[in-house]
């Protein structure tokens, strides 16, 4: 019986793992030009569109809204890679949507109030 090599495994650990990474990185090109090709597919749809757009305002005399530019604008080159809120953010963000206008009313004056009360105490200085 010869079990030499049959739990530990022969050293291919180091090919298997630059097979694997070799692999990866391939994967992720091909993910990469495929969604480069798709915008690109987009963008053309869109140039038609806005060709034939442009000829129906031409011909109507209607005039263009610039609308289009500012929603560009706005969105991130790529949404699956935006910074992720932490949950103290959405936390914070969902009390500040449940705040009426009163409360933040009220908690605007009190950190003023605060405020000016810790620069009175910090320039009257006690004996």
């Amino acid at each position: 019986m010869n079990f030499i090599g049959a739990v530990g495994g022969d050293g291919d650990d180091s090919d298997d793992k630059e097979k694997e990474e070799e692999a990866e990185r391939e994967r992720q090109e091909a993910i990469r030009e495929a969604e480069e090709r798709r915008k690109e597919k987009h963008r053309k749809m869109e140039e038609e569109r806005e060709k034939m757009r442009q000829e129906i305002r031409d011909k109507y005399k209607i005039p263009k809204k610039e609308e289009i530019a500012e929603q560009q604008q706005q969105e991130p080159d790529n949404p699956l890679m935006r910074k992720k809120k932490t949950p103290e953010e959405l936390a914070a963000e969902a009390e500040l949507e449940d705040q009426d206008e009163f409360t933040k009313l009220k908690n605007t004056i009190e950190t003023q109030v605060n405020e000016l009360k810790s620069q009175i105490e910090s320039k009257c200085v006690m004996q």
